[in-house]
């Protein structure tokens, strides 16, 4: 989850003093930096104590912090995404956000003729079934079907939105 704060006058002055930067020569600066000056540069980005002594930690989240108060960071609607994201993980339920996008409804049926038969796949929750085997992949239960390796979504022409090509 995201915390949102407010910066306080005296570290939003600080995140300025950083703008306008040369990011190349601040990113090359990093790696000659001993450890305690990596921690002094976090306090003086971030306004507060290092959260450890990790030389590549220290870097990689300085390089990063340089980066975004140079550039700018990450637009409205990604951080809404990669909050939603997150909190999709931290439920333990996967879903929406994690879930493929290719994937029909639980309950769509998905018919395909194949040897002269035609043959069902039901889409459920957490896979699909076929004649009352569950498989985790539509590519398996395809397998199961064609006894070869297919594309699932493939075999039963579903483009990338889980539509009817």
């Amino acid at each position: 989850m995201r915390k949102t704060t407010r910066k306080s006058g005296a570290k939003a002055a600080r995140t300025h003093q950083t703008a306008g930067i040369d990011v190349l020569a601040e990113l090359a600066a990093l790696k000659a930096m001993t450890v305690p000056e990596l921690q002094e540069k976090w306090q003086a980005i971030f306004g507060e104590r290092a959260p450890n002594a990790s030389r590549g930690n220290l870097e990689l989240r300085l390089g990063y912090r340089i980066q975004e108060l140079a550039h700018g960071g990450l637009r409205r609607e990604t951080r809404r995404t990669l909050d939603a994201l997150a909190a999709e993980v931290m439920s333990g339920k996967l879903g929406g956000m994690v879930a493929d996008p290719r994937k029909p409804a639980p309950g769509t049926k998905l018919v395909r003729e194949w040897g002269g038969e035609e043959h069902m796949v039901t889409v459920l929750a957490d896979g699909f079934e076929w004649q009352g085997r569950r498989f985790k992949s539509l590519s398996a239960a395809v397998r199961a079907i064609t006894g070869a390796h297919w594309n699932g979504w493939r075999f039963f022409g579903l483009d990338q939105t889980g539509g009817a090509r």
